[in-house]
């Protein structure tokens, strides 16, 4: 299998086109399960099978990741008779590009490990379905635009919706059907089951520029279920330090609340980063909760603007404080800022199992998968 992957290689662009195109000349009832624009679509295809390949031989790990792979498909319709189908064209499209490289043996083999894939993605949605829904309907009932492009948005579930401090949430839009995005809740679980997301309009971002600029209370979106593991350990006596860039101070904020509830016994160290100081997003609301809580300490940092104490990047700030060897570390912003932060606090002493952050783009292709110590224990 992983030899054929690098021979279609060189044509993984082309095959993606010419799998989708089959599958919904074939079968086109599953077309309307995919967005109308299927650039992204195809991309994320291609990246979920490398990442089979690539577990093929760690039984473990390829069940922990196609578990995620098919409790995520749930919110999409996927159906059990969609996966023969989506498999028969995969195969189709393998073979056509594998070209001469191709045969019976090779084409046995991609069949069997589809249909293991398959039936572990499909246990894994039937299992789900059993504990909650797929999707909730959500309620706009807030709206508040801020400056740099962002807007408060409060909404509230049709029904009872559990999350832990720290999770994301994936969210569609009506005005980009089937296409979903994934934001954090700002928070900590609130008894009145309401969720206030903080989003930026990317300067190409369809769904948060829908739903900064033309969002109104009374429209209403679809949640998918809470993912994520950048929660806190309610039995952890460890002190925290905190990264955020952005937006990404949603979960932060969220986690620091949390920590508040649990009557935390260790200090609490939080960075915020920006480019300028008017960027400075949740600062202000942050200083207020260190006014309220003694062991919450926050510091800004702002790389494009000469202001005295505030200078450098996030990163770079960090490192100038500590020690953090024995602290737990949890980041959320900007890929750069979060990758350079990782190593600061790498390079501080902090074990990799202690640093926390979030996928950066798909969670259920790009979660974090089990250590090798763990994976005997995955079994059991």
């Amino acid at each position: 299998m992983r030899a054929s992957v690098s021979v279609v290689g060189p044509f993984a662009a082309d095959m993606t086109v010419y799998f989708y195109a089959i599958l919904f000349t074939r079968y086109p009832q599953v077309r309307d399960l995919f967005p109308a624009n299927m650039d992204v679509q195809r991309d994320r295809l291609l990246r979920g099978l490398l990442r089979i390949v690539d577990l093929v031989d760690d039984p473990d790990n390829l069940v922990r990741f196609c578990t995620r792979l098919g409790q995520d498909h749930r919110k999409f319709g996927a159906l059990h008779a969609h996966y023969p189908a989506v498999g028969e064209c995969l195969l189709a499209a393998l073979a056509r590009y594998a070209g001469q490289a191709w045969s019976p043996e090779l084409a046995a083999a991609w069949s069997h490990g589809y249909g293991v894939v398959a039936q572990v993605m499909m246990h894994a949605a039937e299992e789900d379905a059993r504990r909650r829904p797929a999707v909730w309907l959500a309620e706009v009932i807030h709206h508040v635009r801020h400056g740099h492009g962002i807007a408060e948005i409060t909404v509230r579930p049709d029904a009872p919706y559990p999350y832990a401090a720290g999770q994301y949430v994936s969210m569609e839009t009506p005005w980009k059907p089937r296409a979903w995005r994934y934001y954090s809740p700002a928070h900590a679980p609130r008894p009145d089951n309401t969720l206030t997301f903080h989003v930026r309009a990317l300067s190409r971002g369809q769904v948060s520029r829908a739903l900064v600029y033309n969002a109104r209370p009374g429209d209403v979106v679809r949640l998918g279920p809470t993912q994520g593991d950048m929660t806190l350990d309610p039995h952890s006596d460890r002190s925290l330090v905190c990264v955020a860039g952005g937006t990404g101070m949603a979960p932060i904020r969220a986690l620091v609340e949390q920590a508040a509830r649990n009557g935390i016994r260790r200090d609490v160290d939080v960075f915020v980063g920006a480019r300028t100081a008017a960027e400075l997003y949740g600062l202000d609301d942050m200083l207020r909760m260190s006014q309220r809580h003694h062991w919450l300490s926050v510091r800004a940092a702002v790389s494009h603007e000469r202001i005295a104490g505030l200078e450098g990047t996030l990163p770079q700030v960090l490192g100038e404080f500590g020690p953090w060897y024995q602290h737990e570390a949890f980041l959320s912003g900007p890929v750069d800022m979060v990758t350079q932060a990782v190593t600061t606090l790498a390079r501080q002493g902090i074990p990799q199992d202690r640093i926390h952050f979030d996928p950066f783009d798909v969670p259920a292709l790009e979660a974090a998968l089990l250590p090798r110590r763990m994976r005997g224990q995955a079994a059991e």
